[in-house]
């Protein structure tokens, strides 16, 4: 199998998306690069090599001596001051972060954004985003970004959005996998360019608190147990990820850990308009409701399923532990 060569580069971010790449497990994130056939030639956070090593390694990429399969990007883009990228500069290298994506991007095979600031902008965008950072190749919802809209890399493909603040790491590296086994074509990238084999799903899928909404048993705090859509801000009916499906660490999720979903893979999450963890309403509906569903279908459901609601899940819904176990169901006798 051909080794794939893999560069991570970090921008302007946190940094908390290779937190929880490295919360991969079964096996460990080292192992499954190299399964996988990766050689990672430089992680500014994981690898040991600084300084002239490293001034090498990007100027040989760059003019293309050393082929790059892999460009990972964590992090929005600055732009600014007036364009010149200078807010942000690669350490060492005199040139700024935005000077070098560009330059790597142009002889990447795939190049992937890893992290929604990466993919649109995220939270480095919010609050006036006054050094006019950007996604690589989206601008919040509109095409362009720092690279454009009609970027392609080597391989044919557009960035390719590996959204969530952070991702799960198995995003990452199954959207990897996909790119060496030569699995990835436009086809499984969905219309803000995130795999599908994430973004096909919503968060609403596999919640613990499904029968809850079905019945609209909403709680009315935090620590509640109920459906967290009516009151709180949850987002998971619109939001896309596998989030209640493929577990992190193995364990929990947003909603499973009693938080509201503030859609992360979205673009644009983080300026709402609105409390993270209160739902918008008019004249008592809330405004944020199933992307799939018309309106008056949802309002004239939700009305049947409260005046349907058991009286379990009424109880339960505003507690913090089950009061109510559900009853043993048995055979009538005929």
């Amino acid at each position: 199998m051909k080794t794939f060569t893999l560069l991570w580069l970090q921008a302007c971010g946190c940094g908390g998306c290779t937190m929880s790449l490295l919360c991969a497990e079964s096996p460990p994130l080292f192992d499954q690069l190299r399964w996988q056939g990766i050689e990672l030639l430089w992680h500014p956070a994981l690898s040991e090599a600084s300084g002239a090593s490293v001034r090498d390694l990007l100027q040989r990429l760059e003019t293309g001596e050393q082929p790059l399969d892999l460009l990972c990007v964590e992090g929005a883009i600055a732009r600014g001051p007036h364009g010149s990228g200078n807010f942000s500069r690669l350490a060492g290298t005199d040139r700024s972060m935005l000077s070098w994506v560009k330059a790597l991007a142009g002889r990447a095979r795939y190049t992937l954004a890893v992290g929604s600031c990466a993919a649109y902008g995220g939270v480095s965008a919010s609050g006036g985003n006054p050094s006019d950072v950007s996604g690589l190749q989206y601008e919040g919802e509109r095409l362009g970004g720092v690279l454009g809209a009609d970027y392609r890399s080597a391989g044919g493909l557009p960035v390719i959005n590996i959204s969530g603040c952070p991702i799960h790491p198995q995003w990452v590296l199954e959207t990897m996998m996909s790119l060496v086994r030569g699995e990835m074509v436009p086809e499984e990238l969905d219309a803000l360019g995130r795999p599908r084999l994430f973004s096909d799903h919503l968060v609403h899928h596999g919640c613990p608190r499904n029968e809850y909404y079905e019945y609209k048993a909403s709680a009315q705090q935090h620590s509640q147990l109920g459906c967290l859509m009516e009151h709180l801000g949850c987002m998971a009916t619109q939001a896309h990820g596998d989030c209640n499906i493929r577990l992190w660490n193995g364990e929990g999720s947003c909603t499973r850990g009693g938080y509201a979903c503030i859609n992360c893979t979205a673009p644009e999450f983080e300026e709402p308009g609105y409390s993270f963890l209160s739902t918008p309403k008019v004249a008592g509906i809330p405004i944020g409701l199933p992307t799939d569903m018309p309106k008056a279908w949802f309002v004239a459901l939700s009305s049947l399923s409260k005046a349907a609601t058991p009286a379990r899940l009424r109880e339960n819904a505003v507690a913090d532990h089950k009061l109510v176990a559900p009853k043993i169901y048995t055979k009538k006798k005929r």
